[in-house]
């Protein structure tokens, strides 16, 4: 598998001159930038794997901006979108933010003002995917584990100390201990406070499990 390309601003604007002059400040800001006249030839190109934030024209002939913004969304396709507005136009482009677009700004712009939207969509682009990488190791992680494993450290995240957990399942102390050290190093933790963080985030649950008494 090839690496994924770097992060971009995927420019989509049927004027020719604002294609342009994005894509001059954004080259002499060290910023990737690819531009698209349509939004039919932006989802022939791009792919949700791509890291970057979108910068999308509200009116275009055919596909509008807000109908890619919505086939995206019904792709669970989460990159950050900055509207172009022009005037009169503000309140279909805080509609769009209200439906997740990160922001708009209204035509004509000023460059360091874009500039500093688009980096901050750059910004939350690569926290969101450190997450998502994030949820997926740890999915991994909790994967690995034995049934017996798992058992465990649900009565370690619920708060139960190793005797009261070699009770409830009818096993030795050492035999906890030992399943205990297992899911410690399979989880790649050093602490109890720690598992019980990265597994909540994971099951997306906001108490420990509370498993019942055998």
């Amino acid at each position: 598998m090839g690496l994924h390309p770097a992060p971009k601003v995927y420019v989509v604007d049927d004027d020719g001159s604002i294609r342009f002059a994005m894509q001059t400040l954004m080259k002499s800001n060290g910023i990737g930038v690819e531009t698209f006249a349509t939004a039919e030839a932006f989802l022939e190109s791009f792919r949700p794997e791509y890291a970057g934030c979108l910068v999308l024209d509200i009116h275009m002939p055919g596909m509008s901006g807000l109908d890619l913004q919505e086939i995206l969304r019904q792709k669970e396709v989460s990159i950050p979108i900055i509207f172009f507005t022009a005037q009169g136009s503000v309140p279909i482009a805080v509609h769009a933010v209200k439906k997740g677009a990160v922001d708009f700004i209204e035509k004509p712009f000023e460059c360091k003002d874009l500039l500093e939207r688009v980096r901050e969509a750059l910004r939350l682009d690569a926290e969101s995917r450190q997450r998502k990488n994030e949820c997926v190791s740890i999915a991994c992680r909790l994967a690995s584990l034995t049934p017996r494993e798992s058992e465990v450290m649900d009565r370690i995240i619920a708060g139960r100390l190793n005797k009261i957990i070699a009770e409830e399942l009818h096993i030795c102390i050492k035999t906890v201990e030992a399943h205990r050290a297992r899911v410690m190093e399979k989880m790649r933790v050093d602490s109890v406070a720690e598992l019980v963080r990265i597994t909540l985030g994971a099951r997306g649950a906001d108490t420990p499990p509370s498993p019942h008494h055998a």
